[in-house]
């Protein structure tokens, strides 16, 4: 490997960069800087400050072949110009500095508060001319148009959106710096002493400037352009396992000798994202989860430990993640079937989704054993201990590692196999009934989940929760006991929030129940349903309620027996006993074993957090 240290003008790397002589590799991320960060880096370059080293690479490289993309704001499209040089460290830095510095000077953007924005950056004449070496208050970041607004946009504070207004306020477009426009906006200028000294202090010093660089030559190996972006990922915007791996994928020349061409990680990922796009249950699986599930199957058959660690990830050959990233994505739509029967709908109901790449690692390990009866069966009893006792929350890559290789021969039932983990460490306790508030917390979407699968019906349309009713009735978890009834009835919150008096209803049966008691709401429900109350009465009892005390508004005797109704749920699902911390004759509180769980805080974003508005009659 060699490489030069070149330090080329920014005047002449701007014009490269808008005709696609200079682009990225097309894994890199997208544009991503805001405007005060742009704002500062033109301060830097006006003071003559240095910026940091920028790397490139030759491009015709016969082991590191990266398809090229231009720099966001560049003059060509994609494909268009076969470029001289790659940036590998830097993007952000030239992106900001091409778009604010060149052409229109508009740069895309976001603000403070992350909305995307375009801006476009002046320089105050008078300002920059008080006090060359401060010019931090002379470099103005102003809206695209160059019109700025106040009170709702009603008032216009500062116009410069014409060269007009721009010479008669004094405000200089940065991107002139670079441009022969500049030095006749200068001469136009009413103030010409303020323009000779604003073109000695800022602009020719500008004109000037040098950016030191690396440019690696088209020797370089594969594995050292890999090393490169290691190094480079220490530094501000580190780049992703997916994007190091797509380095280290590029130009491998196993598989360029057996194909004629280079591999793609970005273009596998789209086979990937199109099976995930099938089923939004597994929308929470991006690029470093399916990796995750590969490296798990890799690193057990490779003779090593088996990880899910994001660094050794780095360490997946090409030929590992050909032979299981096709299996990992077949394996996904069966977890998306497993979700679909234990009724967890969509990525928002999904309690843990790291939880999905063991999933999807087991199916591939267990092939179509994971079917059988009694096997699926205890693949489901891991599952909910790892839900309910809220087992995924922390430590995920090592507690992924170990239920890929204890779950299997467990499951199977084969001698000699251990408990998982997982199943053997998960505990509930019957006071957590009382802190689960929101679905901030896996086990709270876990009941949820459990209700729907337990034979459970909307209580005004009798129709079961499976997926194609969740979605059309709009179904949630709401108040049993409504909010306001409580408030009024001087409910403790505690008792109030837990889900033991919440259940999954459509928004309709929701906006039926309002916020009256459950006496007379279930007399509504009566007339509302055409069914006789005996009916209607079974199928609320199937969402574990004692309609009895529901129908005779009494808080106490249902929040009581629905707590242990649920409990005796959970404890199924998990296949062990839980633990009954709380005491019998009263709701009561919860001991100490409770206080190692965070209480939820309300998620403004549940719309069970309030009755809903009354039903139009």
């Amino acid at each position: 490997m060699g490489f030069q240290t070149p330090q080329p003008l920014l005047k002449d790397l701007l014009p490269k960069i808008a005709k696609g002589e200079i682009q990225l590799p097309d894994f890199q991320r997208g544009y991503v800087w805001d405007e005060e960060r742009i704002r500062s880096l033109l301060v830097t370059i006006a003071l003559g400050h240095p910026l940091g080293v920028v790397m490139t690479l030759q491009t015709g490289n016969d082991q590191v072949r990266f398809k090229p993309k231009p720099i966001e704001g560049a003059e060509v499209t994609q494909g268009e110009v076969e470029p001289a040089l790659l940036v590998l460290d830097g993007q952000q830095r030239l992106t900001s500095l091409s778009q604010a510095l060149w052409g229109d000077g508009v740069a895309d953007t976001h603000d403070t508060r992350k909305k995307v924005v375009q801006r476009r950056f002046f320089i105050d004449i008078a300002q920059a001319v008080k006090d060359p070496g401060d010019l931090d208050d002379a470099v103005k970041s102003l809206p695209g148009d160059g019109v700025v607004r106040a009170n709702f946009d009603r008032d216009i504070v500062l116009d410069v959106s014409t060269r007009e207004k721009q010479l008669e306020h004094g405000y200089f477009p940065a991107n002139l710096i670079y441009s022969d426009q500049g030095t006749s906006w200068l001469f136009d200028y009413a103030d010409s002493g303020a323009a000779k000294a604003f073109l000695d202090a800022v602009v020719t010093p500008m004109q000037s400037y040098a950016i030191p660089s690396i440019e690696l030559d088209k020797e370089t190996t594969k594995d050292a352009v890999a090393t490169v972006f290691e190094k480079v990922n220490q530094g501000g915007m580190k780049l992703t396992v997916f994007e190091l791996l797509t380095a280290k994928f590029a130009g491998d020349a196993h598989y360029y000798r057996e194909t004629g061409t280079d591999f793609r990680l970005k273009d596998d990922w789209e086979e990937t994202r199109r099976v995930i796009e099938k089923y939004p249950v597994l929308e929470s699986i991006q690029e470093t989860e399916f990796l995750q599930a590969v490296m798990l199957l890799a690193s057990q058959h490779g003779g090593t430990a088996t990880t899910a660690r994001k660094d050794d990830i780095l360490d997946l050959s090409l030929a590992d993640y050909r032979a299981w990233a096709g299996q990992v994505r077949t394996a996904m739509e069966w977890v998306a079937g497993f979700l679909d029967t234990e009724h967890v709908h969509t990525g928002r109901d999904v309690p843990y989704p790291p939880q999905l790449v063991a999933l999807a690692a087991l199916r591939v390990l267990m092939g179509e054993d994971i079917d059988v009866h009694g096997v699926r069966a205890k693949v489901r009893q891991w599952y909910w201990c790892g839900v309910l006792g809220e087992l995924y929350s922390s430590s995920t890559e090592t507690r992924l590692a170990r239920d890929v290789d204890q779950v299997p021969d467990w499951a199977r039932g084969a001698d000699g196999a251990v408990t998982p983990r997982t199943v053997d460490e998960a505990n509930f306790f019957e006071s957590r009934l009382h802190s689960l508030r929101t679905r901030n917390a896996a086990a709270y979407k876990g009941i949820h989940a459990l209700l729907m699968a337990d034979g459970t019906k909307d209580w005004l349309h009798n129709q079961r929760f499976d997926r194609a009713h969740y979605l059309n009735l709009a179904v949630d978890i709401h108040h049993i006991f409504p909010k306001a009834w409580c408030i009024k009835n001087e409910i403790d919150p505690e008792f109030r929030e837990s889900v033991v008096n919440k259940t999954p209803l459509a928004r309709k049966t929701n906006q039926v129940i309002g916020s009256a008691s459950p006496a007379d709401y279930m007399a509504k429900l009566d007339s509302r349903a055409k069914i006789p109350a005996a009916e209607l009465d079974a199928i609320v009892a199937a969402h574990q309620i004692d309609v009895a005390d529901l129908r005779a508004g009494s808080f106490e005797a249902f929040f009581t027996k629905r707590r242990e109704a649920l409990l005796r749920l959970v404890e199924s699902a998990m296949g062990k006993p839980a633990v009954r911390d709380v005491e019998r004759d009263a709701l009561g509180g919860g001991t100490e074993s409770a206080a190692a769980f965070v209480d939820e805080p309300d998620d403004p974003e549940d719309p069970e957090e309030d009755d809903p508005p009354p039903e139009e009659e």
